[in-house]
């Protein structure tokens, strides 16, 4: 690509499990399961509803059915501290068909995850009981540190060669996990962690919503110092990076910007995820989308009507973490917690 994108070689590898403590029920075995078997992973966050259904295949797996839904649980739980009956009843929608599809597939094992909008909400313990009852599906409320373990699991293998540590981010819904890792071991060895209380969801809620270029303006720069603040007990335990600085994120933002980058006229995942792209061209892509309207954004490939007005978080959240890990390259992997989770169903790895 004459933009200054690469693809990054696809790498599967097969991963020593360390010990872990007592598992929950829907955790795997230590031993291999038959690769007839089917397993599943769904990922229930703030703004997405996720599942992969898949077989193992060698090192790693075939995917045999899919689904994503944008349900925005966690809308307007930063105001009132609760899942809306509305977001509910969107989500239930969606985790029916799910089980619809574990059912119709024969999954032999599957962990189900909820993460920050569960976490936060008051009546997410409630919420998590009424999903059992009425869908059979079984979701874990997981800590920050899980979904940043899984999130890393799932996509550690498009980190570039290189020394030193690496960065991995995931930006979600209603929150944004950064990642130190050693890549140096098969599976990477965590050296800190940090997750901020800001995601796309909580982001726009608090900032969002201005009609005018300067309030736009405005808006942009208040989230990135709310973003800045909410990174700085992780920025202040850095060290400057050895090497060649790498940087790897996972999440809708960066696959939605990769796609703009490149002008795709619709979503391409075979094209995105592995890709390469300079830091300072996503750079200016966030800072191109931030200066839009509403209006504007909706027209723009790939962003469309259900991420028009997300996305400008996104890209805040998104600079703020080119400020702080000064890599010349970013890595962008469709692909994380879902793909963590079928990794430790299937080979019983731990991180």
């Amino acid at each position: 690509m004459g933009d200054g994108s690469a693809r990054l070689p696809r790498r599967r590898s097969g991963v020593p499990a360390r010990p872990e403590p007592a598992p929950p029920p829907e955790r795997p075995p230590s031993a291999r399961w038959p690769e007839s078997r089917h397993y599943a992973a769904l990922d229930l966050g703030t703004n997405n509803c996720r599942l992969l259904i898949a077989r193992p295949q060698g090192n790693g797996f075939t995917v045999i059915d899919a689904f994503s839904r944008i349900v925005r649980l966690g809308e307007g739980l930063a105001s009132t501290g609760q899942l809306s009956d509305t977001a509910i009843e969107r989500t239930l929608a969606a985790l029916r068909i799910c089980a619809d599809k574990l059912k119709r597939r024969n999954v032999a094992l599957a962990r189900s995850v909820a993460t920050e909008a569960c976490r936060q909400a008051s009546n997410g313990a409630a919420f998590i009981e009424r999903v059992y009852a009425e869908t059979g599906i079984a979701l874990d409320i997981i800590t920050a540190e899980e979904e940043a373990r899984l999130a890393v699991l799932g996509c550690h293998a498009l980190l570039e060669p290189g020394d030193g540590p690496a960065l991995v981010f995931d930006i979600g819904g209603g929150s944004t996990e950064l990642v130190l890792v050693d890549s140096h071991a098969p599976v990477p060895r965590i050296l800190d962690w940090h997750s901020a209380p800001w995601g796309v969801v909580s982001l726009t809620e608090a900032f969002g919503g201005a009609d005018t270029q300067e309030a736009r303006a405005r808006a942009y720069a208040e989230m990135r110092a709310r973003v800045a603040q909410a990174f700085a007990p992780f920025v202040a335990r850095l060290e400057r990076p050895r090497g060649v600085p790498r940087l790897l994120g996972t999440s809708g933002t960066v696959t939605t910007l990769a796609s703009v980058h490149l002008g795709l006229p619709t979503y391409d995942r075979s094209v995105v995820d592995g890709l390469i792209v300079p830091s300072a061209a996503m750079r200016l892509v966030s800072q191109r989308i931030a200066a839009m309207s509403m209006a504007e954004r909706r027209q723009v490939p790939c962003i469309g009507n259900e991420r028009a007005d997300l996305v400008v978080a996104g890209c805040a959240i998104l600079e703020t973490i080119l400020d702080l890990w000064p890599a010349e390259r970013l890595g962008v992997a469709d692909r994380g917690i879902r793909e963590g989770i079928l990794r430790r169903l299937m080979n019983g790895n731990a991180l």
